[in-house]
C-alpha cells in the first residue's frame, strides 16, 4: 500500500509527489489521512441524513481545490488540527458513528487517501459493520483509484462541477475535469448500476450526482443536466444546489481578476427557479432541488482551525 504513495498518481494531477518519504502532493497531504472531524451530520439529501444523520468523516486537503469550496478551512491547507488516522482507527470510527445511530458512512474527500480508506472499508466490513458506507468526492478522479473501492463503496455522492473546460481552468487550474469526471461516473454507475432503498427510503446503494450552480453560468448547469439526464437517466440521482456562498478564497480570487465577476455574488434565484423546473419537466424520477445559504453549521460544520 505504500508504494501507492511514492510517486503518486492517485488523482488526475498525477503531481508525482512521494508522499510516502514526507513529501505533500497538490493535495498538500502525505500518507497518513488526516481526518479533521466526524460526527452526525445532517445536511444531505434526505436519502443520506435520514433523521438520525449520516455518519461523516471529514478529512482533511483535496486534489481538486475549487477556490469557492465551502470547506475552503480544512481542503485548502493542513490546518494543523487534525488527526493523523490510520486504518485501524478509521475502523474505529465508523463503528462509532454506527452505535449513534448513523443511518451510513459519509466519508468527505478521502480520495487522496484512497488506499488507507479502502483498507478500512475492507476491515470495517470483516468486521460486521452494518450500514453502508458512501464516498462523497469531487468527481475529479482516476478511474483506476475508483476501482479500489469496488465491492466497498455502497453508495457515491459525486460532484459534477463544470462543462467547460475554461472554466474549470479558471476555477481549479484543471482543463480536463469534464473528461476526467466523466470517466469517473461511467465507473461509479458500472460499480452501482441503480439507485436501491430500504423500507424507510434511505439510500442502500446508488451514484448520486450533484452539481452546485455557480454565479452566471446558467449554460454550464443546463449542458450538465442534459448530459445527466441523456447518458445515464434513472441509473443517478441527480441533486441540484444553489447552496454557493461567496467565501473569502473565491471573493479574493475575483478581486484578483481569475474569476468571473459574478463569482463574488449569488447564483441568480430567477436562474435557479428555470433549472429547477427545467428538471421537474424531464420527468426524472430521483432528483433533488437543495436551496439555500450555504453558511450555515447545517452546511458547515465547526471544523478544527
Amino acid at each position: 500500500m505504500t508504494d501507492l504513495y511514492s510517486n503518486c498518481t492517485l488523482c488526475p494531477r498525477q503531481c508525482g509527489a512521494d508522499r510516502a518519504n514526507g513529501m505533500t502532493g497538490f493535495c498538500r497531504m502525505g500518507s497518513i489521512p488526516v481526518v479533521n472531524l466526524y460526527k452526525l451530520h445532517h445536511g444531505e439529501e434526505p436519502v443520506i441524513s435520514g433523521t438520525r444523520g449520516s455518519g461523516t468523516v471529514f478529512f482533511e486537503g483535496c486534489s481538486l481545490g475549487c477556490v469557492f469550496c465551502q470547506n475552503h478551512m480544512i481542503s485548502r491547507h493542513a490546518t494543523g488540527k487534525g488527526t493523523e488516522t490510520g486504518s485501524a482507527d478509521l475502523v474505529r470510527i465508523y463503528s462509532e458513528l454506527e452505535a449513534m445511530g448513523a443511518h451510513n458512512i459519509n466519508l468527505v474527500t478521502p480520495m487522496h487517501f484512497a488506499p488507507t480508506v479502502a483498507e478500512s472499508i475492507a476491515e470495517a466490513k470483516r468486521s460486521g459493520l452494518k450500514i453502508p458506507v458512501a464516498l462523497n468526492i469531487s468527481g475529479y478522479e482516476n478511474v483506476t483509484t475508483l476501482k479500489m473501492f469496488e465491492g466497498l463503496s455502497d453508495i457515491y455522492l459525486t460532484d459534477f462541477k463544470f462543462f467547460s473546460d475554461d472554466l474549470s481552468f479558471k476555477v481549479c487550474k484543471v482543463r480536463d475535469y469534464r473528461a476526467r469526471a466523466k470517466e469517473a461516473l461511467d465507473e461509479m454507475v458500472r460499480q452501482c448500476p441503480r439507485p436501491e432503498f430500504d423500507d424507510d427510503g434511505m439510500l442502500k446503494e446508488g451514484v448520486i450526482v450533484r452539481h452546485l450552480m455557480l454565479p452566471g453560468q446558467l449554460f454550464d448547469t443546463r449542458k450538465i443536466l442534459d448530459m445527466l439526464l441523456d447518458d445515464y437517466g434513472e441509473k443517478v440521482i441527480i441533486s441540484l444546489m444553489d447552496q454557493y456562498t461567496p467565501t473569502a478564497p473565491a471573493v479574493e480570487a475575483c478581486q484578483k481578476k481569475t474569476l468571473p465577476a459574478p463569482f463574488a455574488g449569488r447564483v441568480s434565484q430567477d436562474h435557479y427557479n428555470f433549472m429547477c423546473e427545467y428538471l421537474a419537466v424531464s420527468g426524472h424520477s430521483h432528483c433533488f432541488m437543495q436551496e439555500g445559504d450555504a453558511s450555515g453549521e447545517l452546511w458547515i460544520p465547526e471544523f478544527k482551525v
